[in-house]
């Protein structure tokens, strides 16, 4: 692929610049000392920070990883910022950025989704072939190999097979593609069955991506990754995960459908808990474990009395996986939900963005480093006059980055 001269989204015009010529795009907050908040400064913010581009761009999506983001813009352009040891950004080389900066490999071609894990990236061209870069140390990046690369390389395994993937999802030390509607493929660690193939449980890695079972009968939609977790939601709202458990010690090495009588439009992972989202409510997997060992309460959630469990195979009998209402919320309609490692935040229809969970790096944006067990409302003035439906948000490992 083609490259092409980035100057005017460098990522090294100064802060002040863009606050005089640039218009907002975004809001920032939390650890930002590898400069993943895309502001310019290299230090964690406890308060939303604006975010600008000098010229406008608009952004169709934004994917944030352990310490970088990648932002995909609505006429698939890509541009990465943040922390880049690993060569995560793409950009050739492994000097962390600041602000957001263009992505020259790609010129030349449109993309339709991104995604970050924890210092690796996927990229998926609209023609439907991937392409990863980062760290490929546990063989996340799908090509074979057990080595990083600073610029994307593609996975010919996919285009071998005249397979377009649709979807991707890179976890903390895996990837996830989705191609075909229902094949679903893993690669990188195994180590907690988050690959998802249960022929390959013993394997601590896959260097290549790997089929996974149990998709057969069914169109997923989206895939979801983070830490050690896996997940899927097809279209009628079913959700399947798989990998390490949320609670106690049984693992899962193959999808396990979560029943309930809830379907499921969204679906947020974390380190140690699951946010989901359905008809405008939020329930809760797991737990946050930074918020119980610094000595706050649970959050205010009720069980799911429509049976909430997770399946197993027919000899198999670990414990259920109960789903929680966050009950605290009855009477507000949810419409967007995102969960960093240990934090969770969440986008109402009147337009308010609430957060909770560990706060020691400012990520959940309320002007202090405090873990909260209980949803709080984030002071956003500047966004207040805008349109609901213009806002989107979206958690790393320990920050926030909001959209217009």
């Amino acid at each position: 692929m083609e490259e092409v001269s980035s100057s005017k989204y460098s990522g090294n015009e100064s802060k002040e610049e863009d606050e005089e010529a640039g218009e907002v795009w975004g809001w920032s907050w939390g650890a930002g000392t590898d400069g993943q908040l895309g502001t310019g400064f290299f230090q964690d913010e406890h308060l939303p920070q604006p975010l600008r581009f000098f010229p406008p761009l608009s952004i169709a999506r934004i994917a944030c990883g352990g310490a970088h983001s990648i932002a995909l813009t609505g006429d698939g352009r890509v541009l990465s910022w943040g922390r880049s040891d690993h060569g995560q950004l793409g950009h050739g080389d492994h000097n962390n950025c600041g602000k957001p900066k263009l992505l020259k490999f790609f010129e030349g071609s449109k993309l339709k989704c991104v995604s970050a894990g924890w210092s690796h990236s996927a990229f998926v061209t609209d023609t439907g072939r991937l392409f990863t870069c980062g760290n490929g140390y546990f063989g996340q990046l799908g090509n074979g190999e057990i080595q990083s690369c600073n610029v994307p390389s593609e996975v010919t395994f996919f285009s071998s097979k005249d397979a377009e993937v649709e979807d991707i999802a890179c976890g903390m030390r895996h990837t996830l593609a989705l191609a075909n509607g229902n094949r679903v493929y893993g690669f990188g660690s195994n180590r907690y069955g988050q690959v998802g193939n249960i022929a390959v449980g013993a394997q601590k890695s896959c260097k290549l991506p790997e089929l996974t079972d149990g998709f057969e009968n069914c169109k997923v939609q989206a895939l979801f990754a983070n830490g050690d977790h896996s997940a899927a939601l097809t279209d009628n709202g079913q959700l399947y995960i798989w990998g390490r458990a949320f609670t106690g010690k049984v693992n899962y090495f193959h999808p396990r459908i979560v029943h309930s009588s809830s379907k499921f439009s969204q679906v947020a992972l974390g380190w140690h808990h699951a946010v989901l989202l359905s008809d405008g409510e939020v329930y809760m997997m797991g737990n946050y474990r930074h918020v119980q060992h610094r000595g706050s309460t649970s959050a205010n959630v009720v069980p799911d009395q429509s049976r909430p469990s997770l399946t197993t195979g027919a000899n198999e009998n670990p414990p259920l996986l109960s789903l929680q209402k966050v009950e605290v919320l009855k009477g507000v309609r949810v419409v967007q939900i995102a969960s960093g490692a240990e934090h969770s935040a969440l986008l109402t229809d009147k337009g308010s963005i609430m957060t909770w969970g560990w706060g020691e790096h400012g990520q959940l944006g309320l002007g202090d480093t405090c873990d909260q067990a209980l949803p709080q409302t984030v002071n956003l003035e500047e966004a207040s006059s805008l349109a609901t439906v213009r806002l989107a948000l979206y958690c790393g490992s320990g920050f926030t980055i909001v959209t217009r």
